[in-house]
């Protein structure tokens, strides 16, 4: 009885340790999120240039997410990554730091995103500490850790700018980072409990030719260039430019990322039984694309934080959607393989959506990055009118057979 609790005590303390390393990975990288446009721009940096150094960060997330995993297989060992990326991402916020050029800062973004990769490893690893009955239980836990990182992070930001000045988030990413550092090394990797196939590169060719997977990814590219050129983007710049002070983003943070966690919940249990998938998708991209459309006419601060209330909502909506839908179609046993697919085609957004708001910024104005992004989510809902109507039509197809079949 005793073996029995001191192995449970053991195991319990395996998990709490991981959970706090997960949250000591995205907490530095979100801690300095709100300012970090505002930053470049009192250093000097254009828009376009702005929209080069967020995009970095998707962007090496595209390049690595795929190499990291399939690499981590290969070695079955998850923890060398784990460390590496706690290394990375520590070594990112010193750059910070220690420099206010901004082709180091560039380096430094990207070198947060390489960290962010490193993720793959996490999501494998954290797993193995559970029986299987309890694998789905394990997940969701350790995605609360992530928004609870991103909200903490982002919450405060502002706050500490005020008081302290542009370098004070990166002194205390870089403190937390170093903490983060010093607990991944003492992480528990079992030798044994679920183990994941190794991913094939033909079966990974063969996955992502998959029609509905294709368009799922392409609706969350779309997703994914709206919420990082808006709230993780140039939201910042904007509301400091209609008269909002750095400890006020604190106030936006709030507005957008409460509604967004809560729409996580409400999802599921009322507007895809009330509409379905795919209607759900659409009104919810509708609704994002309208008021993100409508940030550039907003000039009040309590006007502007309705307007981030409703999009932090409509946005929280999509995601867990396109989540559920990129393996729907997709067989059990390459529902991982799609799933890591997925989640670096969606890079692209993280890439693609800043950089090209940035540019519009540069060109036409701060406004013009929020009518480009609008545009794209008014595009992905003309593209799910479609897309949903032939899944409708495929549905009433396989209906009839059954019931042809019951008869």
């Amino acid at each position: 009885m005793e073996m029995v609790c001191l192995g449970r005590l053991r195991s319990n303390r395996n998990k709490y340790l991981f959970i706090i390393v997960s949250f000591l990975l995205w907490f530095p990288q979100f801690l300095y999120v709100p300012i970090f446009s505002p930053y470049m721009e009192s250093l000097g940096g254009k828009y376009t240039f702005i929209g080069i150094v967020l995009s970095s960060y998707g962007i090496m997330q595209l390049l690595c997410r795929l190499p990291i995993g399939i690499f981590s297989d290969v070695k079955k060992v998850r923890k060398p990554f784990i460390i590496f990326g706690m290394l990375i991402s520590m070594l990112s916020c010193v750059i910070f730091l220690l420099t206010d050029s901004l082709g180091w800062i560039l380096a430094a973004r990207a070198l947060a995103g390489i960290s962010a990769a490193t993720w793959v490893a996490f999501t494998v690893l954290y797993p193995r500490y559970f029986a299987d009955h309890e694998v789905h239980q394990a997940m969701g836990s350790i995605s609360f850790i992530v928004v609870l990182a991103q909200f903490l992070g982002m919450s405060f930001s502002g706050s500490i700018v005020s008081e302290w000045g542009w370098k004070a988030p990166f002194w205390i990413a870089g403190s937390f980072s170093i903490l983060g550092v010093f607990l991944s090394l003492f992480i528990f990797e079992p030798k044994e409990g679920i183990e994941r196939e190794p991913l094939k590169v033909k079966e990974l060719a063969t996955v992502i030719k998959e029609p509905s997977l294709l368009k799922v990814a392409l609706l969350s590219i779309l997703a994914h260039s709206i919420i990082f050129s808006t709230m993780f983007g140039f939201t910042s710049n904007y509301a400091l430019s209609i008269g909002f002070s750095a400890s006020e983003l604190t106030l936006i943070v709030f507005a957008f990322m409460i509604p967004h966690a809560i729409a996580t919940l409400f999802i599921g249990r009322v507007l895809v039984p009330l509409l379905g998938e795919w209607n759900a998708l659409k009104t919810a991209f509708f609704f994002a694309s309208v008021f993100t459309l409508l940030i550039p006419f907003v000039q009040s601060k309590e006007l502007f934080l309705a307007v981030q209330i409703f999009s932090g909502f409509s946005l929280g909506l999509i995601f867990p959607l396109l989540l559920g839908l990129a393996i729907e179609k997709i067989a059990p046993e390459k529902r991982a393989t799609a799933m890591g697919a997925y989640q670096a085609i969606y890079a692209i957004g993280i890439f693609a959506g800043p950089f090209f708001a940035g540019i519009f910024n540069s060109l036409m104005g701060i406004k013009a990055g929020f009518y480009f992004v609008g545009v794209l989510g008014l595009m992905a809902t003309f593209l799910i009118m479609i897309w949903g109507k032939d899944h409708d039509e495929f549905e009433n197809e396989k209906s009839i057979k059954k019931s042809k079949a019951g008869a």
